[in-house]
């Protein structure tokens, strides 16, 4: 059993700042019946109505703000901003400079109200509605404009799907059926390629006839195209119906048809396709929100919102000066419905929707906390923790309904000079569930080039790409993301069978000290078509890293994978029920790709060892394999006695570990289980996942979800 010491002082170091004597705080209260132009010392309005609360978080801001102008020694003085439940509507992002900073003995903090709830609203309620035979019409303003704005709708709390062609048949359980797409009809080559090359469009693509057709709205439509990792999303510039040919008004990353001739895609936001209770669509032109009401919804049972804010919260100092955002906590605050709208020359990222925001954004913030907050109904991620962000603890948070990922830490680029550097960061015993709804290859959390951050004890779950991925350098070359601890985390339910090459946990590049440890994860199900759902992924040039005492189970193609890399350590694992291959090495190399030792692999379908193992250069011991089909294991072309011949596994076993459960997924061995015998140390499952009070660790267990295997 390994206990995470950190934890212990993570959690000292947070009641340090907590606790403080009523004389010892300046204390504001802000409530949704309050008004910017009081003194915000009273917890309600008086009955005179001449004081009270303040109305709005930037009104307690500018309030601190005037105060410290006339305060001597107000940095030796902690402030507390109490919210009082209810909506409090924002359109833009509420701004925190340096000028508004704490203090380590004295720091700032904003916090929900005793047993309340405040909410920064990011939408506009629409309440007018128009009956139309079998739909409801709203005017929605918002949306007419060259940027596409307003990208989601939400009734009573719900994300509901846009109208589509084809129909979704599984959009619950978000698991394609051959029917939910269209398919190319073969590459659209460009016409100016040299002589003899044949080079597909990226910006024109081939549908079979009677696909498409011209449809009103056609050209305010969303193409949504399934790459391998990826997906673009396309407005059209221009049909050629007697070609069969759409042109695109931008290029997708890729071109079409690059991975298979018969690539899917579906046609969504399109007004011709509204047919269906729970369907919407917008006639952007005209600035009308159409929808289909459900069975016992009326206008006066329902609230029906549109998103209107991008960012909710925003900390931004400049590193590069030295000037920070520091010592500001936010605790309790819940944001929900936010945008990040698909502009006029769509969407196409290379890997995990990187160019997307986030509702929270910090830059040069230190010392900062978000405990206990949430952020929902989103369009984009949840949290950027961004450019010389350091030693900042997101805690016990939660981040659903999502339109693209969870966290983000550090940037895509290395920082260029050392007060610019993010590190240090905290992301412990929060939920991140349902991202990707829009920008499905955004992952539950990413790590661009930033090291020394910890991502422990977190419940990542129902994303569409990769549950956490780590690193951004594609090779061999030193980077800037090193020492990066994944620890303790339960990931499951990725991929929905949507898109492949993607991983439990992804990682990328040389990054010494970086560890992948007690994470359980499972149900990894990548799209069939394309080879590419592991639970562990080492991709390009992953080097030095430990991966230890993790369960993998349930993946579509492999517990472990390594495209290419350097003396990564796998030890202890379990890794089981891969539905192909249980254990992937895709590239020889000259160097030892890994040290193998001490895991226990258990399947029934599938082989052991997928793609090539010709050279030896890695390093076999100590291991249990056990097929429980009860057919002969097979290393390679090679049985287990030439495999040992060979100089691999001499000392491992093939043997059943006796797991307590197996079909039930408890992967507790028995007393006189032959991996114990090898050396294998128990897994303490227990230490994976959230943590806390029996509410807060029930609420990932009883979101509701439908598994692949239910789907008839």
């Amino acid at each position: 059993m390994r206990i995470f010491s950190f934890m212990f002082c993570l959690a000292v170091a947070l009641a340090c700042v907590s606790g403080f004597a009523e004389d010892e705080l300046k204390r504001l209260y802000v409530s949704p019946e309050g008004n910017d132009a009081w003194s915000g010392t009273l917890e309600q309005p008086d009955p005179a109505g001449g004081d009270g609360p303040l109305a709005t978080v930037a009104g307690a801001r500018d309030a601190l703000r005037q105060w410290r102008a006339v305060t001597d020694g107000h940095d030796k003085i902690p402030v507390e901003v109490l919210l009082r439940g209810g909506k409090y509507a924002i359109t833009s992002p509420i701004v925190f400079e340096p000028e508004d900073s704490g203090t380590r003995h004295a720091p700032v903090v904003y916090k929900a109200y005793p047993d309340e709830v405040p909410v920064l609203f990011g939408g506009r309620r629409i309440d007018s509605w128009e009956i139309r035979e079998d739909r409801w019409v709203a005017s929605v303003p918002e949306a007419q404009g060259d940027d596409f704005a307003v990208g989601a709708f939400w009734v009573n709390g719900e994300r509901l799907d846009a109208a589509r062609f084809p129909k979704a048949a599984h959009t619950a359980g978000d698991y394609p059926a051959e029917s939910d797409f269209f398919y190319t009809d073969g590459a659209v080559l460009i016409e100016d390629a040299k002589e003899g090359e044949e080079k597909k469009s990226s910006t024109r693509l081939r549908f079979h006839q009677g696909d498409i057709l011209d449809w009103t709205g056609l050209d305010e439509a969303v193409f949504v195209v399934f790459h391998s990792w990826a997906t673009s999303l396309h407005r059209v510039k221009a049909v050629d119906f007697e070609k069969r040919i759409l042109e695109f008004t931008g290029a997708a990353r890729w071109p079409f048809t690059r991975w298979l001739d018969r690539q899917w895609f579906f046609v969504d936001h399109l007004l011709d396709a509204l047919d269906t209770p729970g369907e919407w669509c917008l006639e952007r032109k005209a600035g009308l929100l159409h929808y289909i009401p459900r069975a016992g919804e009326t206008p006066d049972t329902v609230e029906a919102v549109i998103p209107l804010t991008r960012k909710f919260l925003s900390l931004t100092g400049v590193p590069e000066k030295q000037a920070f955002v520091s010592h500001l906590h936010f605790e309790g605050i819940h944001m929900r419905y936010g945008d990040w709208p698909i502009g006029k020359e769509g969407h196409s990222d290379g890997q995990a929707e990187t160019s997307v925001g986030a509702a929270i954004e910090t830059r040069g913030a230190r010392h900062c906390v978000f405990r206990d907050c949430e952020v929902s109904h989103v369009g984009s991620y949840g949290i950027w923790l961004r450019l010389g962000t350091q030693n900042t603890v997101v805690e016990r948070c939660a981040f659903t309904d999502l339109g693209a990922g969870g966290v983000r830490i550090g940037e895509g680029h290395d920082a260029e000079l050392v007060p610019c550097l993010t590190e240090h960061n905290t992301l412990d015993n929060c939920l991140l569930h349902d991202g990707g709804r829009i920008y499905r290859s955004a992952v539950g959390v990413w790590i661009g080039r930033s090291s020394h951050n910890t991502i422990s004890r977190n419940e990542i779950c129902d994303f569409r790409y990769s549950g956490v991925s780590v690193g951004w350098s594609w090779g061999y070359a030193p980077t800037s993301a090193h020492h990066n601890k994944i620890v303790g985390n339960h990931i499951h339910n990725l991929g929905k069978g949507q898109l492949s090459d993607m991983g439990g946990i992804y990682t990328l590049g040389v990054s010494p000290g970086t560890e992948l440890c007690n994470n359980y994860i499972h149900d990894i199900l990548s799209n069939g078509n394309i080879s590419g759902g592991w639970g562990l992924y080492t991709d390009e040039g992953s080097t030095y890293i430990l991966l230890r005492d993790n369960v993998i189970c349930n993946t579509r193609t492999g517990g472990f994978h390594q495209h290419y890399g350097r003396e990564n350590q796998v030890v202890n694992n379990i890794f089981a029920f891969s539905q192909r291959d249980q254990l992937i090495r895709s590239r020889e190399e000259e160097h030892v790709s890994f040290f193998f030792e001490k895991n226990i692999v258990y399947f029934k379908e599938g082989g052991l060892l997928g793609s090539t193992w010709k050279n030896g250069n890695y390093v076999l011991n100590d291991n249990c394999y056990w097929d429980a089909s009860g057919r002969e294991i097979r290393f390679k072309d090679q049985s287990f006695a030439e495999w040992q011949k060979g100089g691999q596994d001499k000392d491992s076993v093939i043997a059943d570990p006796l797991f307590v459960d197996v079909e039930g997924r408890d992967f507790t061995l028995a007393e006189d289980s032959p991996a114990l015998a090898l050396g294998f140390e128990p897994i303490d499952l227990s230490l994976s996942g959230l943590y806390g009070d029996a509410e807060w660790v029930g609420r990932a267990k009883s979101l509701k979800r439908i598994y692949e295997h239910d789907i008839e």
